[in-house]
């Protein structure tokens, strides 16, 4: 067990009560905050549905689910996490956003606290430069789905203490998650690999090298890949794909990363994927329709 038993986790979006609902069956007590009374509903009714689907398959007993769901105390108030030997920050891809959390967590939370922030592509030192204890700020990059999902990069800033790196690699090993390190830079490795790919594949369905389910069967098939990428950009979040793309592209200065026009209009008409209901497919029957820039939803 990781010395790290008192967490919180900032967010009840997909990614924050997924966080919460492994630090939970990892036996953490759990404090899961949201300033929004409705997704902090449907977080913790997610964790609910997961943990139970978890039990029915008999990947946890019914005890062990419960067990869990118990250890998850909701809050709306960040004052909540004041006794918290951890807080993980899971809230909107956004520099000044995050920033504005770990302000106010700064000045909430004893010197001790830990401060994660599960940015996928934002820089570590420039987060932790807005706090006051930037040697215990450090990234801790789940992947979507968490309770699925095994890896979390983690990411030290500048002045990331080798203490706070080695306290939060043993919490992340003791969710069950394995924690592998890279250095601070825009998008780390995962992004950086993964969204010019997806952006290549929206510049295909763009100019019309492919239809929508064309691209994707050719990365499934040919390069063995789970999902297409822009199925996977909807399981992601398009407006996600698009604010990671922009910190590539801002970080490095360099063209490659120019998020693809398509991406751009698609985040402006609210289509972001499976959490709206309409991205490159629409979800709303079986199986989901694709999407044809000229056509709309084949």
């Amino acid at each position: 067990m990781s010395d790290l038993h008192r967490v919180g986790v900032v967010g009840a979006g997909t990614m924050g009560h997924g966080i919460a609902q492994v630090a939970a069956q990892a036996g953490m007590d759990v404090r899961l905050v949201d300033v929004a009374p409705a997704a902090l509903e449907q977080g913790v009714e997610k964790i609910g549905r997961s943990l139970d689907k978890l039990a029915s398959k008999g990947k946890l007993s019914a005890e062990e689910a419960e067990a869990a769901k118990g250890r998850i105390s909701p809050g709306a108030e960040l004052s909540v996490l004041a006794d918290r030997e951890l807080v993980v920050e899971a809230v909107v891809e956004r520099l000044d956003v995050k920033a504005k959390v770990l302000g106010e967590l700064d000045a909430i939370c004893p010197e001790g606290t830990i401060f994660a922030s599960n940015t996928s592509s934002i820089s570590i030192t420039r987060l932790a430069a807005g706090t006051k204890r930037a040697e215990r700020v450090i990234g801790m990059h789940f992947m979507n789905p968490v309770p699925l999902m095994t890896l979390v990069e983690l990411i030290r800033g500048l002045a990331t203490s080798q203490e706070c790196y080695d306290a939060v690699e043993a919490a992340t090993r003791a969710m069950g998650k394995t924690p592998v390190e890279v250095r601070d830079a825009p998008g780390f490795v995962s992004n950086r690999v993964l969204m010019p790919m997806i952006n290549e594949a929206i510049y295909c369905l763009h100019e019309g090298v492919g239809a929508t389910p064309a691209i994707d069967e050719i990365m499934r098939l040919g390069m063995n890949h789970p999902m297409g990428p822009l199925a996977l950009a909807d399981l992601i979040g398009l407006d996600v794909c698009l604010d990671i793309l922009r910190v590539l592209h801002d970080g490095f200065a360099d063209s490659k990363y120019r998020p693809c026009p398509l991406l751009v209009r698609m985040v402006d008409a609210g289509y972001l994927g499976r959490k709206s209901g309409r991205g490159f497919y629409d979800y709303s029957g079986d199986p989901p329709r694709p999407f044809h820039p000229l056509e709309g939803y084949a």
